[in-house]
């Protein structure tokens, strides 16, 4: 068994930071249904702007809303307006094709993308 990339929400940009709220990341349901993640999986967030690596769980938000929101102690790693990829993986037996999406910068679905290796975005 391998972890392989399932989910991809790649330059989302965050629209809240709230360190009292208690952990995880809030996601506009849209886009949790476009990359196929669930309410409480385990999801790596990689801040584009800063290059910190983070573990959260997801939790879902208003559909339509744009939402991304990063919560809890994350919230000191992560700011409003800072663009992160969001990734889910599974444990297979053999290759998978994972659902990964594009959005703008107010979090729409701009265009579902198929994750190459060493693909750019403009090779896609």
């Amino acid at each position: 068994m391998r972890s392989l990339l399932r989910s991809k929400i790649h330059l989302a940009t965050i629209t809240e930071a709230n360190l009292d709220y208690i952990g995880s990341i809030t996601i506009d349901s849209e886009l949790l249904e476009a990359v196929d993640l669930w309410p409480g999986e385990k999801v790596l967030i990689v801040n584009q702007t800063t290059g910190v690596r983070l573990e959260t769980y997801v939790i879902k938000g208003d559909a339509g809303s744009g939402a991304i929101e990063i919560n809890g102690a994350a919230a000191h790693l992560v700011n409003p307006g800072e663009k992160i990829i969001i990734m889910g993986f599974e444990l297979a037996s053999k290759p998978i094709e994972p659902k990964v999406i594009l959005v703008d910068e107010d979090n729409r679905i701009e265009r579902f993308l198929t994750e190459k290796a060493a693909a750019t975005l403009d090779m896609v």
